[in-house]
């Protein structure tokens, strides 16, 4: 079986270059698809608080090592700490938490979800809002919920940890004052927000850039986005016999980017995974240049609305 490439991060551990979203894949759907990616060649499960679905991904991992798939080892999992848990005191409690959630002993990666903190309330409620419906924030330094997230390294709860949806300004302000380096920033990249400019800063930090959202949100009835329907793009994927979205995953994978697709989808599970026989051409990957718009399809609006000082796309990257 034919696995993805790893890239050696700063602390020395190895990430394949292409994982599986699982974003919105719950109950028993989340549980086969990540079984069907283990046994397709996926090594790299991504995964969040958010998403409510640890247990099954968990669970899939898990029943993949009992049939001697897999070890724990060769699995790279990521998960997230969710906006309400900023607060330093909350850390490691959440930590242990989510690591019952997949009845495992240790997490690979664990990314800071947004630099934006939300009120707390309980651990079930994901969107604290208050009586007129705003999303309710809170103030703390996203740089002392890294802190507390470098003590879960130190206790072997986790092997990594890293940031997602950060400017490359509050990454430097990281870089600057942390012990244990992120390894990684997790942002929207596809065609469309190549961030070409964002990469470039992280691999000069010797961070590398993991991509959500890779494909936009294809909408195959009216054959948007231009970068997997468009006739240009067709030709490309007709030279090698591939399908317009491993196009666009060869091309982030070309630019230095880890994509990690999201699909529940058996056939697209299998098809996102198989990029790594052809390389695209220079003026190929000129072509898909030519589609980046800079637009998100994650905009973090209900964030955006209210101002926060962590807000982290108001500029350029």
């Amino acid at each position: 079986m034919k696995l993805a490439p790893t890239v050696k991060l700063n602390n020395g551990y190895e990430m394949p270059i292409l994982g599986l979203g699982t974003y919105n894949s719950k109950d028993n759907e989340g549980e086969a698809a990540v079984k069907h990616a283990i046994d397709v060649g996926y090594r790299h499960i991504d995964t969040a608080y958010f998403y409510q679905n640890e247990a099954e991904v968990g669970k899939a991992i898990r029943d993949k090592i009992a049939e001697g798939v897999v070890k724990r080892e060769d699995i790279f999992l990521v998960t997230k700490l969710w906006n309400i848990f900023h607060d330093p005191e909350r850390v490691e409690g959440i930590c242990r938490k989510q690591l019952s959630n997949f009845g495992l002993d240790y997490i690979d990666l664990y990314l800071m979800h947004m630099p934006v903190g939300y009120k707390y309330v309980d651990d079930n409620t994901l969107l604290p809002k208050n009586e007129d419906d705003v999303l309710q924030l809170s103030d703390v330094d996203y740089l002392d919920t890294y802190k507390a997230m470098e003590k879960l390294v130190k206790l072997g709860l986790v092997r990594s940890i890293g940031v997602s949806n950060f400017n490359s300004e509050q990454l430097a302000r990281v870089l600057a004052n942390c012990e244990i380096k992120p390894v990684t920033n997790q942002v929207e990249c596809s065609p469309a927000l190549n961030q070409k400019a964002l990469t470039a800063f992280c691999k000069k930090n010797d961070v590398t850039l993991t991509g959500y959202t890779p494909l936009g949100k294809p909408k195959p009835d009216i054959q948007k986005p231009d970068f997997i329907y468009s006739p240009e793009v067709a030709v490309i994927a007709k030279k090698y016999g591939k399908t317009g979205p491993q196009i666009a995953l060869r091309y982030l994978v070309a630019l230095g980017v880890i994509p990690i697709p999201k699909s529940s989808n058996t056939n697209r599970i299998s098809e996102n995974f198989d990029i790594f026989d052809f390389e695209l051409t220079a003026e190929e990957m000129a072509v898909l240049d030519g589609y980046h718009t800079g637009e998100r399809v994650v905009p973090l609006n209900l964030i955006k609305g209210l101002n926060h000082k962590y807000y982290p796309f108001s500029i350029e990257f």
